[in-house]
């Protein structure tokens, strides 16, 4: 299992320039070759991102019907301890709740082209190193 960064989303939903290689490992996920985990709280920043409301019901749906894609909620508790941990490392809160997730959830680490990830105890892959 792999934790799946928001950055990865949006690079197909906005088309940017790996979107390609993005779409094919989420197509992978929906059709549950891979098995991976979206936070709630990407899932809350791509809609605030995105704006759009056909666009965000798309990718609503589109999470809604992944079969090895599931979204986990993070409850108060957990946000405290992304809070604290936060406060000794050097990420902002969005990358300290993923760093969180992985290691909460045991995921094998996460999939992300951000490379704050790359210095911490957690393994950082890029869609084409899976697909």
């Amino acid at each position: 299992m792999l934790v799946v960064d928001t950055n990865i989303f949006l690079e197909t939903m906005l088309d940017q320039n790996r979107a390609d290689e993005c779409e094919t490992f989420l197509k992978k996920m929906a059709r549950g070759e891979l098995s991976g985990v979206v936070s709630r709280f990407s899932i809350h920043a791509i809609e605030a991102i995105v704006g759009k409301g056909e666009m965000i019901g798309t990718f609503l749906r589109d999470v809604n019907s992944s079969i090895g894609l599931r979204v986990y909620d993070t409850d108060t508790q957990d946000e405290i301890t992304v809070a604290l941990f936060q406060e000794t490392s050097k990420l902002d809160f969005d990358d300290a709740l993923q760093y969180y997730v992985v290691k909460k959830l045991g995921a094998e680490g996460i999939v992300s082209f951000d490379r704050d990830f790359d210095n911490l105890d957690i393994k950082r892959l890029e869609p084409n190193q899976i697909i």
